[in-house]
């Protein structure tokens, strides 16, 4: 691994390796977390911050999967250390780990199975822009892990009674909105969360069903893999980073299509609208999303 670091000549396949050997360690961390959500005591304290914008929820178990998950990789491939305390100024070739603490935290709260364990490696482009160059993630509870690495294609990877499946990943050939089935997420904060539904009821009368079930993360590989045919969300939050690179890698590693609502790439220091598709019904969708732009009182809160 230090070779590989050094020269930076990995082929696909030795992503492929390294993302497999993170994948481990996920499910390692995500196990500590299922035990402590069938723990029957209280999972979660309110947060204090940002209480004028809506409830959120400090888990204890974050603490633990950010212990676990820096120490466990930096024995593994270190490369220049973890996003979060990264430099003001990276050079190009530069790679960072991004560990995501529980996506989906109010699923996890309530005892729902539809949360995750996530990490993205990010690598700095020639243009000094940081990309997510690998993304794993894990739902504990589910029994599933999804993976994918720059140029290696997608794997999702299913636990089951009579051991691990393994399937490549590639989304739905739905060609219109009409009889599709999308997913949608939805904010605490209420001026964000109307946009969501404004989108939803604009939307009434053409895909089959519109779920809205979560996390991003998971949402994300639903429509790499064809459960969903879409996915979109409003202003989606820098604490949502992490998630997002994970389940970005496997959406284009699927060869599914990502972006802002407005089209534009999505800027991973920055919150974002985000929306996925199977890359066969995007131009529709847009024409739905764009009724509904990030308003300035949004942008400038």
């Amino acid at each position: 691994m230090v070779a590989m670091e050094e020269t930076r000549e990995e082929t696909p396949q030795d992503l492929r390796n390294l993302a497999l050997k993170v994948a481990g360690l996920l499910e390692e961390a995500g196990q500590h977390a299922l035990h402590d959500q069938l723990n029957p005591r209280n999972l979660a304290q309110p947060s204090t911050e940002n209480a004028d914008r809506g409830p959120r929820y400090k888990l204890e178990v974050d603490n633990k999967i950010m212990r676990f998950m820096s120490a466990r990789i930096a024995d593994i491939a270190h490369f220049d250390g973890f996003w979060t305390t990264r430099p003001a100024e990276s050079r190009p070739g530069q790679r960072y780990w991004y560990i995501g603490k529980i996506d989906g935290v109010i699923n996890y709260v309530r005892r729902m199975s539809e949360w995750t364990v996530t990490a993205a490696l990010f690598e700095f482009g020639p243009d000094n822009e940081p990309k997510p160059i690998i993304g794993i993630v894990h739902a504990p509870a589910l029994g599933l892990t999804y993976l994918a690495a720059r140029g290696a294609g997608a794997v999702r990877i299913h636990k089951t009674a009579v051991g691990e499946k393994r399937d490549k990943v590639v989304p739905s050939m739905t060609s219109s909105l009409d009889g599709s089935v999308l997913s949608y997420g939805m904010s605490f904060i209420p001026s964000e969360s109307q946009r969501a539904l404004d989108v939803a009821s604009s939307l009434a009368g053409r895909p089959a069903d519109i779920k809205r079930v979560g996390p991003v993360s998971l949402d994300l590989c639903k429509v790499a893999d064809g459960t969903y045919d879409a996915y979109f969300e409003p202003m989606l939050h820098v604490w949502d980073i992490a998630g997002i690179a994970a389940g970005t890698v496997v959406v284009w590693e699927a060869q599914g299509t990502l972006s802002r609502w407005d089209g534009e790439r999505i800027h991973w220091r920055h919150d974002n609208d985000v929306v996925a598709s199977n890359g066969l019904i995007i131009r529709e969708l847009q024409h739905y999303l764009q009724q509904y732009p990030w308003l300035d009182s949004i942008n400038q809160r």
